[in-house]
């Protein structure tokens, strides 16, 4: 496997698993003490294309991000591989794919193609029999069972929260690892979940969306391992950039908001410029006399 296997966290606790843009972001994120890293779809979608989350972008361009990703950090890196970009000889190449480019999990939906955000309207969904033939194809296709099979389901919004679980129970008995109920739309409702369905089990909190925000520690004890906060960083990232330049806009200097930004030692630390000036030292010829 090349990449780094996913952990289960302890009974009674939930991973925080943040999503990052790109390899940067991943840095940061590592640095910070995050365990696990998410590759998410949207995000995707909207820093490297500038488009919203409609199923838009391509295997190529999530196997490329991941590769880099995993240049970058020695996380496990769990891939939002939307609905596999296509049928299940689709998907079982997806799987082949990520995993080789260093993929520790890969994360696949019971939408229809193209898929759309899991907190937007008008979604549709596929049959439960044609998700359980894309998961598995997708358990057939990995080479390691240590790289995790997750199944979301985004039935809640569709067919209700009744469906959601039994298309869960059944995607559970197709080999997937993680179970993914993908917005509910209260606290009573994330607790049933975690009452009816096996473990593991992740839940998305996305801010704004249709799920409430609920403490991870809480979510750890309800039964759920796993806590998504897919785009936050990015979010955050785009506020910031765009606090910053609309002050040299108006000012002409960036003096009076150097504070929001990382200084240029941290800056170059970040990326191991240091390492990368030593690995010059070692490789330079000296020229001969």
């Amino acid at each position: 496997m090349n990449g780094v296997p996913l952990a289960i966290p302890p009974k009674g606790t939930a991973m925080i698993i943040p999503g990052a843009a790109d390899a940067l972001s991943a840095i940061v994120l590592a640095r910070l003490g995050y365990q696990a890293i998410y590759v998410s779809g949207a995000g995707l979608a909207n820093s490297s294309l500038g488009v919203p989350d409609l199923g838009l972008v391509t295997l190529t361009e999530v196997a490329d991000q991941v590769e880099r990703i995993r240049g970058a950090v020695d996380l496990p890196i769990v891939v939002d591989a939307d609905t596999g970009f296509g049928g299940p000889l689709n998907v079982r190449r997806t799987i082949r794919t990520l995993e080789l480019r260093g993929a520790s999990a890969a994360q696949l939906e019971d939408q229809s193609f193209p898929k759309r955000c899991g907190h937007f309207e008008g979604k549709e969904i596929v049959s439960s029999a044609d998700m359980v033939a894309r998961l598995t194809a997708a358990v057939e296709a990995r080479r390691d069972d240590q790289f995790k099979i997750i199944a979301r389901t985004d039935a809640r919004a569709v067919t209700g929260l009744d469906d959601a679980i039994r298309r869960a129970l059944e995607y559970k008995e197709a080999g997937a690892d993680i179970l993914f109920v993908e917005a509910p739309q209260s606290l009573e409702e994330i607790t049933t979940i975690a009452e009816e369905l096996p473990g593991p089990l992740l839940l998305n909190l996305v801010e704004g969306g249709k799920t409430p925000p609920v403490p991870a520690g809480e979510l750890g004890r309800l039964g759920y391992s796993y806590v998504l906060y897919a785009n936050s960083a990015m979010r955050a990232a785009m506020y910031g950039m765009r606090e910053v330049m609309r002050v040299l806009l108006e000012v002409g200097s960036t003096e009076s908001v150097l504070g929001s930004m990382m200084d240029w030692e941290e800056r170059q630390e970040l990326v191991g410029k240091a390492s990368y000036d030593e690995l010059e030292r070692r490789y330079q010829v000296e020229e001969s006399e």
